[in-house]
């Protein structure tokens, strides 16, 4: 069997274990074909020739390459994941990650956004006009619920409940989570529907997404990441943000309000309490900050 063949099996397996989203799949994919095309040079991945120097050797390849160690810890973790199911599937008879450890990982604190900047962006559309009214409800949206890009784009109608004021997600690994909208963020979201939606529909075939583009069809990631980046120049914010930031103002926020970390944690899909605990660190850092500003005596 080819190695492609291979991690195309491995992938299903694990989107059948696990549930995992099709960006994941396809990250991990892209991983083990490019250690697959590193490795065939002596050998494929299923001949049983790999050693612990071999893994070795590939993560110093790609640390050469000016891969982050966080990127590297990564590969790591798909290539162990990868020779376990090996290992259990009877396709090799020795796992060359056993006793390679993963690099230790910095825990640099995410960018994010003061409130007041928050509150520029926001301003930043134009929502005399349908695409300005559409984006200001995309930002609104975000920062309202912390959904992740990747689950706003895709958002579709019958996730969104504009009676109660809530969205139901299916986030990473399938798990399902309720999220509030808030008051702000639905009276914008209303008057899209009323003004902006049907507007940027006219003459198209129906979408079951919630926003739509001047073609009919659903918002891109990419797409996204220009709208972030033009209102931020638009807004004269100088800080290099990405759509994943407003995410992270959220959370931010929320905390420094007096927010429990657990909430937070199932407000953003986190299902490990510890991936949450960073916002804290975050926000104790804007604290401290806003201590040494402002009191006499910081």
């Amino acid at each position: 069997m080819s190695d492609e063949a291979l991690i195309t099996r491995f992938l299903d397996a694990l989107w059948l274990e696990r549930g995992l989203s099709e960006n994941t799949l396809s990250a991990y994919r892209s991983d083990l074909k490019q250690y697959s095309t590193w490795l065939v040079a002596d050998n494929s991945i299923q001949s049983n020739q790999a050693e612990m120097y071999h893994v070795q050797a590939y993560l110093s390849h790609c640390h050469d390459k000016s891969y982050s160690s966080r990127t590297n810890a990564r590969i790591l973790s798909v290539l162990k994941r990868f020779y376990r199911w090996l290992l259990r599937e009877n396709l090799v008879t020795i796992d060359p990650t056993l006793e390679v450890s993963a690099p230790k990982l910095s825990k640099s604190l995410p960018v994010s956004l003061s409130e007041d900047d928050v509150e520029k962006l926001l301003n930043a559309p134009n929502t005399e006009k349908p695409l300005g009214l559409r984006d200001r409800v995309l930002l609104e949206m975000v920062y309202a619920t912390g959904l992740r890009v990747s689950e706003l784009v895709k958002l579709t109608l019958q996730q969104l409940d504009r009676q109660q004021g809530l969205v139901r997600i299916s986030g990473k690994g399938g798990k399902e989570r309720i999220v509030p909208v808030g008051e702000v963020a639905l009276e914008w979201l209303n008057r899209y529907f009323q003004e902006a939606r049907p507007d940027l529909l006219k003459g198209k075939s129906v979408s079951d997404y919630v926003f739509v583009t001047q073609r009919g069809g659903g918002i891109t990631r990419q797409a996204f990441w220009y709208i972030i980046k033009r209102y931020t120049e638009l807004a004269g914010i100088n800080v290099n943000i990405s759509p994943h930031t407003l995410r992270h103002a959220f959370a931010t926020h929320l905390l420094n309000h007096g927010a429990d970390l657990r909430a937070v944690q199932m407000l953003l899909g986190h299902s490990d309490l510890s991936t949450t605990q960073i916002y804290t660190h975050l926000a104790k850092a804007r604290l401290q900050e806003f201590h040494a500003e402002h009191h006499p005596r910081g």
